[in-house]
């Protein structure tokens, strides 16, 4: 079963952890009643290490232990039953089965891929304060991210590994290419190049119906600048309704960028739910 949910910094971690021991990946392989976690939760074990959880408490205690056993001994997958209430003692009353399986150096490409592959395409256009924080506040969030500047030379050296970095001149180009089913968050440096992709944007919605999330950073009277802009481009008022603009979740008011990378990320996962 492949994994449905991670958590990409966590990512990052096992594949380093695994250049220098073999582990074992613990995964949350299927869930009767109340758990800890959710199907697909995992962590990594190695001899003196963890990466990530499944959820803590007994459950957890008693999974590294037989990981960190079954590192020395046996070299096969491995999917074991526990009912919280009556066998650990925990409260969830619910039954986790996890699978047990061992990893090397080799698996790497292969884990990446597979750790990855559940995340949602998100494209991030502009590598300003804000968007900075928010690739900061997503690395750590199930999502893969096409970040996109028109300025190449913007974007940092060291990358999550969620994160893959698009230079486009002119930077709207880069909406007719984006995954179907991508959110969008637009936030570059200058307002004419906003504009430009809000109406890519809605142009492709308008033709193929496949984003799911548009989100322009703002206020409300840069928001009634555009649609007006907009209005006379032929977009209409249903059209333009798709648009959210301010981004972020309501009643945080703080405009430091990592409080709006917070703000926007929480409005990302309401969607997401």
């Amino acid at each position: 079963m492949p994994l449905k949910a991670f958590v990409p910094r966590h990512t990052a971690e096992l594949l380093n952890q695994l250049q220098h021991a073999d582990g074992v990946l613990v995964s949350v392989d299927s869930v009767q009643g109340s758990g800890p976690r959710e199907v697909g939760a995992w962590m990594a074990v190695f001899p003196q290490t963890l990466v990530n959880t499944i959820g803590g408490g007994h459950l957890e205690f008693q999974a590294i232990a037989e990981a960190r056993a079954w590192l020395v001994g046996e070299d096969h997958t491995l999917t074991t039953r526990y009912a919280l209430g009556p066998a650990l003692g925990q409260c969830c009353g619910g039954v986790v089965h996890l699978k047990f399986e061992r990893i090397r150096a080799a698996d790497a490409p292969a884990l990446k891929q597979r750790l990855l592959a559940s995340g949602q395409p998100l494209a991030l256009f502009g590598g300003g304060h804000v968007g900075r924080a928010l690739v900061n506040v997503l690395s750590t969030l199930p999502y893969n991210v096409q970040w996109i500047d028109s300025r190449d030379e913007i974007f940092p050296a060291h990358l999550p590994p969620n994160v893959v970095c698009e230079h486009s001149d002119p930077v709207h180009a880069a909406v007719a290419d984006l995954p179907r089913g991508a959110s969008v968050l637009i936030m570059s440096f200058s307002h004419a190049e906003d504009l430009d992709v809000v109406a890519a944007c809605l142009k492709r919605q308008r033709l193929q119906g496949d984003l799911k999330f548009v989100g322009l950073i703002g206020s409300k009277t840069k928001w009634a600048t555009f649609q007006h802009r907009l209005e006379a481009k032929g977009f209409t008022a249903q059209e333009l309704a798709f648009i959210t603009c301010p981004i972020g979740v309501g009643g945080i008011t703080g405009k430091e960028p990592e409080v709006i990378a917070v703000s926007v990320a929480a409005q990302l996962l309401q969607l997401r739910a």
